[in-house]
């Protein structure tokens, strides 16, 4: 009888080192854990004809009007509104809700779609950018805000209006266009906190704080680029880190269409990772076309200002609007401003999406203390943003996607604010997710 010998170890201690890696990266690619599967999303309804019908002929007049009156680059900027409209809905992409999640029962899902449009736009950046590619004559320029008082107390200030308002500057755009009848209360209060802020500008301008700090003017733009995307890398590890200890609930499911592809980029909802990284490429159009960031907030300021003068209010007078841009800002045409045009297009391109997937309805009946809170935190909000230098948009994206300091710094202090803001909500009626919850 003749046995067989064991196997040689030598080739097995040669094929684990290369088997390693693989079982490295095994968690990071499979999805986090959740205390429940995630739902089944349910089936759109029909599409709703007549909200479809008005805000189509809206976007397609406007930008006919805008093309004609104030020329290509202003048309531009208006169509790309309607994208990032038009993809916020589909995807549902949202920065409270994200960091609400995150802080409440430690669900990362909606910060690590974050990192992945904060590494393509600044991927997308780093090109434009560090080449100087602009269109319509326009120089590509990074956004970089000082670091100071102003930029502390504005993100958590910033951060704690969200939670109270129901959006942050994006979402309260294309909630509006979907017809969510609370969150025109906190655009409300949003255009009023803004144009406060202007108004009071002498309060705080001079606030202490230190010079921008651009990665880019110490490491160029590659090596801007690298530690960016290094940053992002390590908080998508920390967050499934974080994500995987405490098991939360997964997040909710949003209608969708069961057709094909087609059908779904139409009617249904959109992974986040499509959002991300379709908003990336929309907002470094945004870039390539005025050579500045996509932004939000200043013209909320610039819309309460020039409602004020309509009563017979004077706002150049303030000493915001005496600043270099803003006065050019104030004088022109509200449909030639970069932000009003994407502004104003967020809105009608989410009205055509919600349209589209059936769900646009305007919500009545709002009790008294959720509209409290909304107009409350739509107030702090634009007060925020102003003592920032912007938002979740214009700072924290913008920022972190230019390699600015400032960004990471309104992102790590809104966490703070969120953090206080999830404390502030049951005061208003307004639930936080738990961990015993179905969906977060």
């Amino acid at each position: 009888m003749t046995t067989t010998s064991p196997p040689s170890p030598g080739p097995a201690a040669d094929v684990e080192p290369r088997r390693r890696p693989a079982a490295l990266l095994s968690p990071l690619l499979t999805p986090s854990p959740t205390s429940a599967p995630p739902p089944e999303a349910p089936e759109a309804p029909p599409a709703r004809r007549i909200p479809l019908a008005v805000s189509a002929l809206l976007g397609a007049g406007l930008s006919t009007y805008v093309f004609a009156a104030h020329g290509a680059r202003p048309g531009v900027l208006l169509l790309l509104g309607l994208g990032l409209g038009f993809a916020l809905f589909h995807s549902r992409f949202g920065f409270t809700s994200a960091w609400r999640q995150l802080v409440a029962v430690g669900n990362g899902t909606g910060l690590r779609a974050h990192a992945l449009l904060l590494g393509t736009t600044a991927t997308l950046f780093a090109l434009i950018i560090g080449t100087g590619t602009g269109l319509f004559g326009s120089q590509p320029a990074p956004s970089a805000g000082p670091l100071g008082v102003g930029l502390l107390l504005g993100a958590f200030v910033f951060a704690i209006g969200m939670q109270l308002g129901g959006a942050c500057a994006s979402g309260t755009l294309f909630a509006v266009g979907s017809g969510q009848s609370s969150i025109v209360l906190t655009l409300g209060g949003f255009i009023a906190g803004s144009t406060i802020a202007a108004w009071q500008f002498d309060l705080w301008r001079d606030l202490p704080a230190l010079d921008p700090f651009l990665l880019s003017d110490h490491v160029g733009w590659f090596g801007s680029w690298a530690v960016t995307i290094a940053a992002l890398a390590v908080i998508v590890v920390v967050s499934r880190v974080v994500q995987r200890r405490r098991t939360p609930p997964p997040t909710g499911a949003v209608p969708t269409s069961r057709g094909g592809l087609a059908a779904r980029a139409l009617r249904g909802s959109w992974p986040l990772a499509a959002g991300a990284v379709v908003l990336a490429a929309l907002g470094a159009g945004v870039l390539l076309v005025s050579g500045g960031a996509w932004g939000v907030t200043s013209a909320f300021a610039l819309w309460g200002s020039e409602a004020l003068s309509l009563v017979g209010v004077r706002p150049e007078s303030w000493s915001f609007w005496q600043q270099p841009g803003n006065a050019d800002m104030l004088a022109g045409p509200v449909l030639a401003d970069k932000n009003s045009l994407t502004d104003i297009g967020i809105m009608i391109g989410a009205a055509v999406a919600a349209s589209l997937g059936g769900t646009w309805a305007l919500h009545r009946g709002i009790p008294w203390r959720t509209a409290v809170a909304a107009v409350l935190g739509g107030v702090l909000m634009g007060i925020g943003a102003r003592l920032a230098g912007g938002c979740n948009i214009g700072a924290y994206l913008a920022g972190i996607s230019s390699g600015s300091l400032h960004g990471w710094i309104w992102g790590a202090t809104a966490l703070l604010g969120t953090w206080a803001g999830l404390r502030l909500r049951p005061l208003f009626g307004l639930a936080n997710p738990r961990p015993s919850d179905g969906v977060c």
